[in-house]
């Protein structure tokens, strides 16, 4: 298995959240694009990350969804999400793993930008300012809204950290 490429279609998927509520990725679809990022606790790259897409979030509230998809169990997920105070939806993909084998990410965060058509727009793993400055930047575009510096250079965290 090779993880989804640029262009490439999105598997469908339905996976319930750590709120016990089924997640459907062609309903999520119908709101806008989609930015699904699969995450594990335990990972630095990801404790790094999710406060940025946290901002991301909080920047364009509407028109767009973010998933996280955990590869934890439901207990430990959503210990995750309360420590890191997450307001988005995590999802777990244990014990089947189901959709990281159909995504097949290289590591964690790996984060897919998924068109309204279900074609991915942008994917990437680990964490670089820089991607969260670009997925910015598409979800600006689709809203019609200037972009945001979502990471600073200068806040005092490093810009990169591989997963």
């Amino acid at each position: 298995m090779t993880t989804l490429a640029v262009g490439a279609q999105a598997p469908q998927f339905v996976l319930n959240g750590i709120d016990s509520k089924p997640y459907e990725l062609g309903e999520g679809l119908r709101r806008g694009p989609l930015l699904l990022i699969f995450i594990k606790s335990g990972c630095p790259a990801c404790d790094l990350a999710l406060p940025y897409f946290l901002r991301l979030r909080h920047t364009y509230p509407e028109g767009w969804t973010l998933w996280a998809v955990s590869q934890d169990s439901r207990d430990r997920s959503q210990e995750y999400a309360q420590r890191l105070a997450l307001t988005f939806p995590v999802l777990v993909d244990v014990p089947s793993y189901l959709v990281s084998r159909a995504y097949d990410p290289p590591a964690t965060p790996t984060m897919f930008f998924i068109e309204p058509d279900g074609s991915i727009a942008f994917t990437n793993h680990g964490f670089s300012k820089g991607d969260v400055n670009q997925l910015s930047s598409l979800i600006a575009n689709h809203l019609k809204v200037e972009a945001k510096v979502i990471a600073e250079r200068d806040d005092g965290q490093p810009s990169f950290r591989p997963g």
